[in-house]
């Protein structure tokens, strides 16, 4: 138990720092609600798991050894980010250029489909980063006790994973709702449209130069 004690403390840590699944969690509750906060909350939370079931079976140390498969991943999802981050950009740019489009404009979120583009982009976000299948197999190990079976453990390490950034990330997707009244307005609605974004486009930039 001990071990579990402390992969919760290391995973705790890892989610509350600032990353990809932040962003675009915060990104769909400000758009969309806490309903497609949760949409995206639960995309990331398959994609980690999908990791987690890979790396237990072998899958992930596969693509870790396969320089070039990792590497077009890791270009895959970085593109991903860069891509999520820019469609508003261009969406709003051009409501701007239309007629009653001026600096007041909103971009607006077509309601259809919301819920699956919200979980989509977390699942698709998470199953192009190979850095998580690295993650699980580099780390879980070592919090693995000995006499233990490797692959049931390593699953239930992935599943405290899971659960703790699943509870991380709907906290932030009802903090997002809880103060949807000031988020909504014209102005931070633009402007925090702008920040995810740039944020998105920065991350994915980051991820591909650090290759």
């Amino acid at each position: 138990m001990e071990g579990i004690w402390g992969f919760v403390a290391l995973t705790l840590l890892l989610s509350v720092s600032p990353g990809p699944d932040d962003v675009l969690v915060l990104r769909s509750s400000v758009r969309g609600g806490v309903r497609l906060g949760m949409a995206t909350v639960a995309g990331v939370a398959l994609g980690t798991l999908a990791w987690g079931v890979a790396a237990a079976g072998g899958l992930a140390a596969a693509i870790d050894r396969s320089a070039s498969l990792y590497a077009a991943l890791l270009l895959a999802g970085a593109g991903y980010l860069v891509l999520l981050g820019a469609l508003p950009l261009v969406t709003e740019l051009r409501s701007r250029s239309r007629p009653g489009g001026g600096l007041d404009a909103v971009p607006q979120v077509p309601a259809r489909g919301g819920w699956w583009r919200a979980f989509s982009a977390g699942l698709a976000s998470d199953l192009l980063s190979p850095k998580i299948g690295v993650f699980y197999l580099a780390v879980v190990p070592q919090f693995v006790p000995d006499g233990a079976s490797v692959l049931h453990y390593s699953l239930l390490l992935c599943a405290v994973d899971v659960g703790v950034a699943t509870m991380w990330l709907s906290g932030l997707a009802w903090l997002a709702h809880a103060a949807v009244t000031w988020l909504l307005r014209p102005v931070v609605v633009r402007w925090t449209q702008r920040v995810f974004s740039a944020s998105l486009i920065a991350l994915g930039t980051a991820s591909a130069v650090g290759l």
